[in-house]
């Protein structure tokens, strides 16, 4: 299942004559400004499936740490391709955008669309998520990056089963009881490649009122499920080292994009 933190990088568009891309941020420093980034190859996707739609400034400010398994560059690939669309004025016929956005990698099609869901296939087939109740995360990162690609090179064995879902759960501690029996099956290997992801789920397991704590994606974030964004918020006040990025807060507040 897929959910959105109200946390996140930024991508802004101004006009110019062909296509280029500007980083600033926290976390800008060693991430390509060419061909291999994900909001320059959404960009340009997106510009030959509309038959050459014109130039464009694309400025990434990078809030979120890289190679962290937040899915933070297919979020910025998905929103390049939403303000894309409506910066060029591309007509909602001229083209569709789940099939660029599944062409970019799996994660981008949940990404471009923004909204809970759970996903099948590679990523790419969508479906709606149980109604959520109100409930606050606490992110953390050891400072460390943990590639994708590494940890399936990896990792060997089968996913498990989709598990089966209420259609809503009361309130926040129904749903850590429920994912409590569910686990992430790269867990174990994404802690052998990189032994602080046991430090930090060991610590947030540790705090006052964390219900649940778990791996996210490929790693190596972690996150903690709490009963309010305010106390996740008082947690990553806590729990914070100087090297580990810490986040509290709740979820982005729903809304239905165009795409």
């Amino acid at each position: 299942m897929v959910v959105f933190a109200d946390i996140g990088d930024r991508v802004a568009v101004t006009p110019a004559p062909d296509l280029r891309l500007v980083m600033d941020g926290p976390f800008a420093a060693g991430l390509p400004l060419g061909a291999d980034n994900l909001v320059m190859r959404a960009a340009r996707t997106l510009a030959t499936a509309a038959g050459g739609a014109g130039g464009a400034s694309l400025c990434l400010t990078k809030r979120l740490p890289h190679s962290a398994g937040l899915g933070g560059g297919s979020a910025d690939a998905g929103a390049a391709l939403r303000l894309l669309k409506r910066f060029w004025r591309l007509p909602d016929g001229c083209v569709d955008l789940l099939p660029l956005a599944a062409s970019l990698g799996a994660d981008v099609p949940a990404c471009l669309q923004s909204l809970p869901a759970r996903t099948s296939g590679i990523g790419e087939v969508l479906g709606r998520a149980p109604a959520l109740p109100a409930f606050g995360l606490c992110l953390v990162n050891p400072g460390l990056a943990l590639p994708t690609r590494a940890v399936f090179a990896e990792w060997s064995g089968c996913f498990s089963r989709s598990a089966r879902l209420p259609s809503s759960w009361p309130d926040a501690a129904a749903l850590a009881q429920c994912l409590a029996g569910l686990r992430n099956d790269l867990e174990t290997t994404a802690i052998t490649l990189c032994s602080p992801i046991a430090t930090v789920l060991k610590a947030l397991s540790a705090e006052p009122g964390c219900l649940l704590a778990r791996m996210t994606g490929s790693g190596a974030t972690c996150f903690g499920l709490f009963a309010d964004a305010t106390i996740a918020q008082r947690a990553a006040d806590r729990i914070g080292r100087p090297d580990w990025w810490c986040w509290g807060g709740g979820l982005v507040h729903p809304a239905v994009l165009s795409v």
